[in-house]
């Protein structure tokens, strides 16, 4: 994650981006807007139709901060080499580690993104865009970004997708994405979320303290984000009047935000900053289309909350199917086939210790007691493990796992794992993970449909 992207941008220059943009396409510039009357929500075309401005109608005080090309609320992906050095070409010392990394807006050189096409027919506002290499020097994505935007009363709907078109055609491990990175202005400082685990039940919110002072320097204990558990999906930065924008990303556990700079003042191109994040790790293939939906809710915190509540799935039970993609699941050494996915996800086992991980989730152990995995294991051993992670009420975790008989043969069948046969499966389970124990010749793999529920 990006750690001081609040800096002022790294050399103030403007180079145009023109010749990433085919022949003849049109130079879209300057903001375009949806209003119903509640909301009002703004793109700016001149940086790859990032959201630049999000307010009540009638003159309501904007919520976002633009202070640099790395904030607005945009798209932002991750995935190796670590560093990124296309054609020699070197990042920015302050940026190397983070690697590949495209977003809407432009790059820390202050390039600017290209949009590609846009409409607004006044109910929806569409972007395509060529992104920019964040940590380089006018290096135009590989990729084109797209957004959808509508409004439904105080809320702001977005869908956002990458398309990658990437030369490079290696498999890099999976990496947290932002999804998408908000970033708010000195007055929407106080950071809420939900981080217990008694979700939906209207138990006590949890105020994210950490505050980096950029006046004292860029060393912060621990970096100048926090990370919490949203188990019920959102957070939000509001004022003294509990007066601000939430984000909520259905089926998004992991949260990145914090405050920076001096709190309580400061409007949309000053220093002062909120950030917030959903994270969730995936595997951005070379030549992936990967689309994600998100909700901003403008209002009171309470307001913000009652939404997510009227509209959230609650009785939460992961079912995983692989017909059409991995389903956020990522991999420890091993690899797969690549993208697209048809039918079944095939994980080729690159060591004995090869880890298939399932993402983040939150699930009462008792709602599930067992599981069915239906795949084909040509592993060369009899045995796999399912390993799971327990949420506890601190926010910390505990691990347990169980052993199960497979028919190493390459023939697909259904195994179900007993879980509740450990007394260790037991409360919140805020992931699972499978253990293939693949033998230590070469080319062994494990072919997988599905992992949920066991079906009557």
């Amino acid at each position: 994650m990006r750690t001081d992207r609040v800096r002022a941008s790294c050399i103030a220059a403007a180079i145009a981006v023109a010749a990433i943009c085919p022949a003849g396409a049109e130079d879209f510039s300057g903001p375009s807007y949806l209003d119903n009357g509640a909301i009002k929500i703004g793109v700016d075309l001149g940086i790859g139709g990032a959201i630049t401005y999000l307010a009540t109608s009638n003159g309501g005080d904007n919520l976002i901060n633009s202070h640099d090309w790395g904030r607005q609320v945009q798209m932002s992906f991750y995935s190796g080499p670590v560093p990124f050095v296309p054609d020699g070409k070197e990042p920015s010392p302050s940026w190397r580690f983070l690697g590949w990394n495209p977003i809407q807006s432009g790059d820390c050189f202050n390039n600017r993104s290209k949009v590609l096409a846009h409409t607004n027919d006044g109910a929806t506002l569409y972007v395509k865009c060529i992104p920019m290499q964040w940590p380089l020097d006018n290096e135009p994505g590989e990729c084109t970004f797209e957004s959808w935007i509508t409004l439904d009363g105080s809320t702001a709907k977005i869908r956002s997708n990458i398309a990658n078109a990437r030369s490079d055609k290696i498999q890099y491990s999976g990496r947290g994405q932002e999804l998408p990175a908000v970033y708010t202005n000195g007055t929407h400082w106080r950071l809420f979320t939900y981080a217990g685990a008694e979700p939906f039940t209207y138990g006590p919110l949890r105020q994210i303290a950490k505050v980096w002072d950029t006046s004292k320097g860029v060393n912060v204990e621990g970096g100048p984000w926090d990370n919490w558990y949203g188990t019920e999906n959102w957070a939000a930065l509001v004022n003294v009047e509990d007066f601000g924008v939430g984000i909520w990303s259905p089926g998004t556990y992991s949260f990145t935000g914090g405050f920076a700079g001096k709190p309580g003042a400061g409007g949309p191109k000053d220093a002062p900053t909120g950030y917030i994040a959903p994270i969730r790790r995936e595997i951005l293939d070379h030549n992936i289309e990967y689309a994600y939906d998100y909700v901003l809710i403008v209002g009171k915190l309470d307001t913000i909350r009652k939404h997510v509540y009227d509209h959230a799935n609650k009785a939460r039970i992961p079912n995983y199917t692989f017909a059409a993609d991995r389903q956020s699941w990522t991999l420890r050494e091993s690899h797969d086939t690549g993208w697209p996915i048809r039918d079944a996800w095939t994980v080729l086992l690159d060591s004995e210790n090869a880890v298939i991980e399932g993402p983040d989730d939150f699930w009462e152990a008792a709602a599930m007691p067992n599981i069915a995995i239906r795949a084909a294991f040509d592993t060369g051993q009899t045995s796999a493990t399912l390993r799971w992670e327990r949420f506890n009420a601190d926010g910390s975790s505990a691990a347990g796992e169980l052993a199960f008989d497979v028919v190493p043969d390459g023939a697909m069948r259904t195994y179900i794992v007993d879980l509740a046969a450990s007394p260790e499966y037991r409360g919140p389970i805020r992931r699972i993970l499978l253990l293939p124990h693949a033998a230590a010749e070469s080319n062994k793999r494990v072919t997988i449909e599905s992992i949920g529920p066991m079906r009557e």
